[in-house]
């Protein structure tokens, strides 16, 4: 038997026992679940081991990485810049970058961009994977790049180079970089355990992963797909995991604790602050959550509603039975989302992936338990 520690109130007793019963059907390794309601964390469970060998307890101060659950941190960051009057989602990206302009993208806005309708899932023709450590490279080649798609035509989703993207509009705008943004305003503020570039003072915290058995179902395979999943370079490669840590991937590679992330989303699931601490407006709340596009993803497999860097709740993604809720999942199985009808903020992590892209089965059950137990 597992020792689930944390925090569990009696209310949330069937959440507890379906967070055990995952460990004793092993369906988990090392896990943690963290729900808030109003920015207060009104449920943490965690249990399992951080290492592979079972050795070290997964912990309250066990960092996972998150993997794609990262663009839910990276959406309210570029939100952010809304806010503060340097950018509006409406704002062609070819007026902050001008080079992006390149091969038919002068017409994509910043929402386009981040709601996954750019056409830049990856490179075409493949890239080596050492270029997504070379970030001034990635945008060179994303600028130049000739949408994948007639522009317009719908989303596909953009697994790492939204990140570069993103980060490169945020670099111009505020100076800094978006992870670097992260820490100073937000995760220091606030003490949140969330970074998106991981110092080497904290790699020793970070729990040891176990890949999924199998690829993901990407169904009928295409150019599109093959450059966004499965050429040679649509992923970082060719150098250690120390070196991808260290890395700002604002699309992939985050590293956080549920708690930290459950309490970040609840600046989405409220009025846009946290512990009175104003992160973004009301206004910029709306526009940040609000439909961009949706139907059939050209490189996911499902029909989905996007917003701009969220995913909005289609009843089948994962994200609970809430209308308003929006959310991300993580390769492997993290998750956060924001429930703004309950107030409601959710986060999991685990260090055993499974083969779902959205809505792996172990957080769905977590959070169908939690809805009702209130």
């Amino acid at each position: 038997m597992v020792e689930i520690t944390g925090s569990s109130p009696s209310e949330f007793a069937v959440v507890r026992d379906r967070f055990a019963a995952q460990f004793d059907q092993d369906e988990a390794l090392g896990a943690r679940f963290t729900a808030c309601v109003d920015g207060q964390v009104v449920l943490d469970l965690i249990g399992g081991s951080a290492d592979l060998a079972g050795t070290t307890p997964f912990g309250p101060d066990t960092l996972t990485p998150v993997f794609s659950t990262t663009k839910a941190v990276m959406a309210l960051m570029m939100a952010r810049l809304v806010d503060q009057g340097l950018i509006t989602y409406d704002t062609p990206v070819a007026e902050i970058w001008p080079a992006f302009a390149q091969a038919g993208k002068e017409p994509v806005t910043l929402a386009q961009m981040m709601s996954h309708q750019a056409g830049l899932p990856g490179f075409l023709p493949p890239a080596e994977p050492e270029i997504w450590f070379d970030p001034p490279a990635v945008c060179e080649r994303l600028a130049a790049q000739a949408p994948l798609w007639p522009l317009g035509t719908g989303s596909g989703y953009h697994p790492i180079t939204i990140g570069y993207l993103a980060g490169e509009v945020f670099r111009r705008l505020d100076g800094r970089t978006l992870g670097a943004a992260l820490r100073e305003d937000i995760c220091v503020p606030l003490g949140l355990d969330l970074w998106i570039g991981l110092p080497d003072s904290e790699h020793g915290r970070v729990a040891q992963m176990r890949k999924p058995p199998a690829a993901p179902d990407l169904g009928q395979i295409d150019d599109i797909k093959r450059a966004a999943f499965l050429d040679r370079g649509s992923a970082p490669g060719g150098r250690g995991s120390g070196d991808w840590r260290r890395m700002e991937i604002p699309s992939a590679n985050g590293h956080a604790t549920a708690a930290a992330l459950a309490r970040l989303m609840a600046v989405i699931a409220g009025d846009g602050s946290l512990d009175g601490r104003a992160v973004v407006s009301r206004e910029t709340l709306t526009a940040l959550t609000r439909e961009q596009v949706r139907g059939p993803d050209k490189v996911l497999p499902f029909d989905l509603i996007w917003a701009a860097g969220l995913m909005k709740n289609t009843g089948s993604n994962g994200l609970g039975p809430g209308h308003q809720a929006v959310g991300h999942y993580g390769w492997g199985g993290s998750m956060a989302m924001a429930d703004p009808e309950r107030r409601l903020s959710v986060a999991y992590v685990m260090n055993k992936q499974s083969v779902h892209l959205v809505a792996d089965p172990r957080p769905v059950a977590l959070i169908e338990a939690l809805y009702a137990s209130f």
